[in-house]
């Protein structure tokens, strides 16, 4: 399992204060596999950094089918409180896909860490940026590749996720039919 230190510090390098104060407002939590933690809805004032396991994002099609937007690893942080609620109403649903431990702060006092914290400020303001980049790059994906070339793409990302993550959820990320992926899958490419 990856120490939260060592994750802050890869997306943004905090000063040993900076990291400490935001290390005081963190709680561990375990989660099981299969279990959501995050539902769409529901009240959430949280940000969450993903410690070890892998978990997604995901929401309801208008016919009921899950749509995954998101995969998640361990050393992530997940999707923003800014991007991920409204009205402290969550936008998104998360599950985690294996056993997973996530570090937890409450979004309203990382806020007040931010304002009185230039470098706690930079690494709120990287984390805004990977996910929208994160999230433009699957866009400009699903938009111009061809399914094959958006699998291979998913497998240089996500490497080894095929093997641990259930096919119809790797389907709905790739925005095929799980017949479709099985298909490409016993392709040599």
């Amino acid at each position: 399992m990856l120490e939260l230190s060592d994750i802050i510090q890869s997306i943004y390098p905090l000063g040993s204060r900076s990291t400490k104060d935001v290390l005081s407002i963190t709680t561990e939590k375990q989660i099981a596999s299969k279990e959501r933690f995050i539902e769409k809805g529901k009240r959430n004032q949280s940000e969450y950094f993903l410690m070890d396991g892998i978990c997604r994002s995901f929401l309801l099609s208008p016919e009921g089918e899950e749509i995954t937007l998101s995969f998640f690893n361990a050393g992530s942080v997940l999707s923003p409180y800014v991007t991920r609620t409204q009205n402290d109403r969550s936008l998104l649903n998360f599950e985690a896909l294996t056993d997973i431990t996530i570090a937890e702060m409450n979004a309203g006092e990382f806020l007040e860490l931010m304002v009185k914290d230039v470098e706690t400020r930079e690494f709120g303001n990287m984390v805004l940026r990977m996910e929208l980049q994160k999230k433009a790059m699957k866009e400009i994906y699903m938009a111009s590749l061809t399914a094959r070339e958006r699998l291979q793409r998913f497998r240089e990302e996500y490497p080894g996720f095929e093997n641990m993550i259930p096919h119809p959820i790797i389907a709905t990320y790739l925005g095929i039919t799980n017949v479709s992926l099985s298909r490409l899958r016993k392709e040599r490419f």
